[in-house]
């Protein structure tokens, strides 16, 4: 790449997905809400929340300050989503356990259900020290000794929620994930590190998406510190950045994940691009520095001069930094004049660049702390907005801001206006001097531009309960009325292809984001819990006497396939018989409407209108397990099944119904009877000619008999109908074309059939005796109809099935109902005369077969979309082992005194370098046993030596190491 900021588009890692959950904010989005708004979101602490850590004497100690960033509610988690068993859980970190969760949001965040995602996605990430163990199990000696005595006999898995190491692991295992999955660990660099490992093995074709991110959870979280002069952390527990009054830091709870893919990739996918990663660099201080805690000028503006290199970004083109800012005396000084000197190599402008730190806001999270600058930082690329630097109030005389080419904006302010697209920086140094810088670039233009919609959608939600559900759909109702909702087409091609269908689902069809959002609010929504196994669907061809003029015609106009579905069969049907079937079907001549209720055109019409929404339902994802059709119905499903051919399909329904139009009219009658008490009813000519329900059936003849039955049954107050039809099908009045049917089907070649179907000319099963018997065909006009028992008999088979009519109307769907039990049954297009919709139908239809648990293969739609949606509710409930309970004699012992913190920058001994001496008060004897004055726990020992995890850098938690000096042969440590 070049150095005059050209770069090749489709170059660079796309950021497609985000999660998080940091102090005073849930998710990502109130995180960006409280930058913008520039809250600080640090607890300060009252006397009742902190009087089981300190005294009254400590709390009232004026260098106290009761400051600090937590994450609300970490005891409580949904154990069973990820297949954990309650004491698992419990005895995991709960940095695991939040970290786990963010790991799924942000695939659901990118619009990606990990289980569908073909390729192999890795996971880079790391965790601050696990003093969950440590203050909550290893502190009650019985239960370590249980746990190392398990360790020795081989029972690992005990251990495996207190190893750092299997965090990234441990989200590869849960989430299937096949990609390289590994650690990382550079204190407070440990975010933005695992970011470039995760850009690193994306450009090397390691894995196709990766996870990166960290955590931060210490225990207990609310506690605070005592300050001295020149310490880390902030005197007054306020964290201010590059400010004249900056006096050190806060540390803060935390936890953050970006969801990685190539570019190229991405776009390609129609992926949702917060922001694209052009350029990475990582190195180390290494020894020319003060000391082992302090930060270098030089490595870091090397760090940053790589990086931009790499992304081939002109200095003067960045617009925003977001920087480690810790708002220490001397650290805030040294990243600044790295800073400098990189951009220098390229400008020699000033004032042109911002710079910020979320720290103001949220303090320092550690090894969270890097991911969440790159989480900022790809919010402000997307969005062109800067949040300010809280706290900020006049510069930092140190920094030599008024020469450099950086300012500090108090409040969020506008990108700067610059030429071509808005380019960030992200740096994270880390104790011992492990540093990133990463280079941000707004997503090309085709990358954000959403799908054009096309008709009604269908919005699908499901939950693991109840109560989660409710949730989901009041979430989604609010993304919808928010002023930046996105495409309602969008959001559907979201819920269909990236996220996992659970049980408990609702589903609504809608035009407009308002109309759905209305909807997912109103009680009545379409809702239903879904079968435990996918539920197959059964297709349901109705007979003659359904259709209608311009039936579907919506559907031939706007839909390909079905449109070239009707012409197939029409041009067929021209060649067998010279017809029209396009104009009798969608033709404006008003003769239409009479000629369609012909014979010789009704059946080919009802022929080509089913066949044609099956075709268009496959298309839609939804694959018949098996079918029924009624009279010319099974001439349908038999063409399905690839019994016959469509040619030899049409001809033959085209002979058909030329023969029998050229018959003597008829009559027919419903007749609520079972077939047992209508047969001895039926005289002369008068024949049964449909079963359709076990107390429903139809009879056929001439007009004059079934006039004369008809009196009959309504003087015996037996409720009857006459039926529209032209004809007396399946009656004797058919056997005059017996001869020429054999002759037809005589002809044709049959199949068997590659999807089972019942047939009504049995009741039973379809098998090759029947389907290539020509004289079956034949006499399939003559023979009664036994839909109940064909009903009956794919029941019998299929119990949890949903039926699906595929044709004109709701005739078949109102015997499925009337036949018993609690059908799932579903109609294609709406009644003759009824004022609704095809598309809507359909997508009604479509619905509620998902909601019912039909597994369907959702197509890809062309310029679709994913775009971020609120996430699936987890179920959390409370998984915590509580720290043991501190003995009598123990507790009568002075409280705690709190760690004391130093500025790492600041150069001499680090304190773990200082003679024991110094730790002497936090030893003290109890019995046989030695306790710990931080955190009060029993240690078996001579003497202990207290070491505080923030003085010697690995991780800024204020949680204690605890080694105990034995003599030689008793010798242990006692550490996580």
């Amino acid at each position: 790449m070049s150095q005059d900021g050209a770069s090749t588009a489709l170059d660079g890692i796309a950021i497609i997905g985000m999660a998080g959950r940091f102090p005073g904010a849930a998710d990502v989005a109130a995180f960006h809400a409280n930058l913008l708004a520039g809250r600080d979101s640090i607890d300060r602490f009252t006397d009742a929340e902190l009087e089981d850590c300190f005294s009254a004497e400590e709390r009232a100690d004026p260098a106290f300050v009761r400051a600090r960033g937590i994450i609300a509610e970490v005891e409580n988690f949904d154990a069973a989503f990820f297949g954990m068993k309650p004491r698992e859980a419990a005895l995991t970190d709960p940095q695991h356990r939040v970290f786990l969760e963010i790991c799924w949001q942000a695939f659901e965040d990118a619009g990606y259900d990990p289980a569908r995602i073909e390729g192999a996605v890795g996971v880079f990430a790391g965790a601050s020290m696990n003093t969950y163990f440590l203050h909550h199990l290893a502190a009650d000696r019985a239960m370590l000794d249980r746990f190392t005595s398990q360790y020795q006999v081989g029972e690992y898995a005990t251990l495996m929620g207190a190893l750092g190491d299997t965090l990234a692991t441990r989200v590869s295992y849960k989430l299937n994930l096949r990609g390289p999955s590994m650690g990382v660990l550079t204190a407070c660099s440990t975010g933005l590190v695992a970011a470039a490992q995760a850009v690193q093995s994306l450009l090397l074709h390691q894995c196709d998406m990766a996870l990166a991110g960290g955590v931060s959870i210490t225990f207990p979280q609310r506690r605070g510190y005592l300050a001295e002069d020149g310490a880390m952390c902030a005197p007054d527990g306020v964290c201010r950045p590059f400010d004249a009054a900056a006096n050190g830091t806060v540390f803060s709870a935390g936890a953050g994940v970006v969801l990685l893919k190539r570019l190229a990739d991405a776009m390609a996918d129609g992926d949702h691009v917060y922001a694209v990663i052009k350029g990475h660099a990582v190195n180390n201080d290494g020894a020319e520095k003060v000391g082992f805690t302090a930060p270098s000028v030089g490595p870091q503006a090397e760090l940053v001069m790589t990086a931009q290199a790499i992304a081939g970004f002109d200095p003067r083109s960045v617009g925003f930094v977001e920087c480690h800012g810790t708002a220490t005396p001397l650290g805030d000084p040294i990243e600044i004049a790295g800073l400098t000197r990189a951009f220098r190599a390229g400008t020699q402008d000033v004032g042109f660049c911002a710079i910020g730190s979320h720290k103001g806001n949220v303090g320092h999270m550690d090894a969270a702390a890097g991911v969440a600058g790159l989480i900022k930082a790809a919010l402000a690329v997307q969005t062109g907005i800067i949040p300010g630097t809280a706290h900020f109030v006049q510069p930092n005389a140190e920094l030599a801001l008024e020469s450099s080419p950086f300012f500090v904006n108090a409040a969020a302010i506008a990108w700067p206006r610059i030429e071509g697209p808005r380019r960030a920086g992200v740096t994270a140094l880390g104790i011992g001097g492990t540093n990133a810088h990463l280079c941000l670039e707004q997503a090309p233009e085709s990358a954000v531009r959403p799908a054009a919609a096309t008709g009604p959608e269908i919005l699908m939600l499901s939950a693991r309960s109840a109560a989660g559900l409710a949730t989901a759909r009041a979430a989604l109702a609010a993304r919808l009325r928010a002023p930046d909702a996105p495409a309602l087409s969008d959001v559907a091609h979201t819920l269909r292809k990236g996220r996992r269908d659970f049980s408990y689902r609702a589903a609504i069809v809608a035009v407009s984001a308002e109309e759905a959002a209305a909807r997912l609010e109103a009680p009545d929504a379409a809702t239903g819990e879904a079968a435990a196994a996918p539920r197959p669907v059964v297709f349901l061809f109705p007979g003659q006497g359904a259709q209608y003029p311009g039936m579907a015609g919506a559907l031939y106009r706007e839909e390909p396939v079905f449109r070239a579905a009707i012409e197939t069969c029409a041009a067929a049907l021209r060649r067998a018989g010279g017809l029209d079937l396009i104009e009798a079907l969608y033709g404006a001549s008003p003769r239409n409407a009479e000629a369609i209720r012909d014979t010789y055109l009704a059946q080919p019409a009802i022929f080509a209108v089913e066949y044609a929404l099956s075709q268009l339902w496959m298309h839609s994802g939804v694959t018949p397990a098996a079918m029924i059709g009624h009279s010319i119905g099974e001439l349908v499903a038999a063409t399905l099944a690839r019994v016959i051919a469509l040619e030899d399909a049409i001809h033959l329904v085209a002979e058909r119904g030329r023969l029998m139009a050229a018959l003597p009219g008829g009559a027919m009658l419903a007749v609520r009877l079972p077939e047992a008490e209508l047969v001895p009813l039926l005289r002369g000519e008068v024949a049964l000619a449909a079963v359709n329900g076990p107390a429903l059936c139809v009879a056929a003849g001439p007009h004059e008999a079934i006039a004369a039955l008809q009196r009959a049954l309504d003087a015996r107050e037996i409720g009857c109908r006459p039926l529209h039809t032209s004809h007396a099908f399946h009656s004797p009045m058919m056997d005059p074309i017996l001869p020429a049917m054999r002759r037809i089907t005589a002809g044709m070649r049959f199949a068997s059939p590659a999807i089972p179907y019942v047939s009504t000319r049995t009741g039973s099963w379809v098998g090759d005796a029947e389907c290539q018997d020509p004289e079956f065909w034949a006499q399939h006009a003559r023979a009664p109809v036994r839909f109940a028992d064909a009903l009956a008999t794919l029941r019998a088979r299929m119990p949890e099935a949903a039926l699906l009519e595929v044709g004109p109307g709701r005739t078949l769907a109102t015997l499925a109902r009337r036949a018993g039990g609690k059908p799932v049954v579903a109609a294609s297009l709406p009644e003759a005369g009824e004022d609704a919709s095809p598309h809507d139908m359909m997508a009604q239809a479509l619905a509620q077969l998902w909601v019912a648990g039909a597994a369907i293969a959702w197509p890809d739609i062309a310029g679709a979309r994913r775009v971020a949606l609120p996430p699936t509710p987890f179920e959390r409930s409370r998984h915590w082992i509580e720290a043991p309970a501190v003995s009598r004699e123990a507790a009568a012992l002075p409280p705690p005194r709190p760690a004391r913190t130093r500025d790492p920058s600041h150069a001499g001994p680090a304190p773990y370098d200082r003679p024991r001496g110094r730790h002497r008060r936090n030893r003290i004897a109890v019995g046989g046993l030695h306790r710990c004055q931080r955190c009060r726990n029993q240690l078996p020992g001579t003497r202990i030596r207290l070491v505080a995890a923030d003085a010697i850098g690995a991780a800024p938690t204020q949680a204690l190491r605890h080694t105990l000096e034995l003599p030689p042969a008793e010798r242990r440590a006692v550490q996580p």
